[in-house]
This record gives structure tokens, C-alpha cells and sequence, in this order.
């Protein structure tokens, strides 16, 4: 199930993490929530799978590790939020549709 487009209206911000908000629930280590509003990663359905660091032109994410976490270990997080340039190819490459771009 990719992330939910919805989720600013369906969830409230539980905290920032590396400067950017983290919308809830958050019940680690299993429920992780999403990070970021830009650039959204929704931690608890991310495997890990690196094709957005790789594709990402201005290096928005850095690896994170979420150990206990059943989808996966480590987390693409979106440390440099404010770099992205909306290219979408994070987006159009995640396997399983963790991440959601929106331009402010």
C-alpha cells in the first residue's frame, strides 16, 4: 500500500526530526510514521531499497537506522528537505511508494 496522499489532513505532526516534521503515530520501534512534508517518506512501508539516494540529483536523503523496525532496519530520511528541487525521480522510483513530493 504506497503512502497516504492525504496523510497532512489525516495525521498531526508528532515531533521534528533533522529539521523536519514527523507525522503520526509514531510508536517506535514499530510504527515510525512519516518524515518530512516536502519531501514525505513514510517510514513504516520504506524497505530500504536505496533507489532514491541513488537517483536523487542534490543528495536530499541520508540512511537513518530504525533497528526493530519490521519493514527494514534503516530508513531513507530527508535530512536536506529544503534542497529538493521537485525532479520527482525519488517518487517515480520507489518500489513500494513510500515517498510523496509536494511543492509548496
Amino acid at each position: 500500500m504506497p503512502i497516504d496522499e492525504n496523510f497532512k489532513n489525516s495525521r498531526k505532526i508528532a515531533g521534528k526530526h533533522e529539521g523536519h516534521d514527523v507525522w503520526g503515530p509514531v510508536e517506535s520501534p514499530k510504527v515510525l510514521g512519516i518524515h518530512g512534508s516536502v519531501v514525505a517518506v513514510d517510514f513504516d512501508i520504506c524497505i530500504a531499497d536505496g533507489i532514491c539516494l541513488d537517483v536523487c540529483p542534490v543528495a536530499v536523503f541520508d540512511w537513518l537506522n530504525t533497528p526493530g523496525h519490521p519493514a527494514s532496519e534503516k530508513k531513507a530520511d530527508p535530512t536536506r528537505e529544503p534542497d529538493c528541487i521537485y525532479c520527482m525521480a525519488c517518487e517515480t522510483q520507489c518500489p513500494v511508494q513510500a515517498i510523496k513530493i509536494y511543492q509548496p
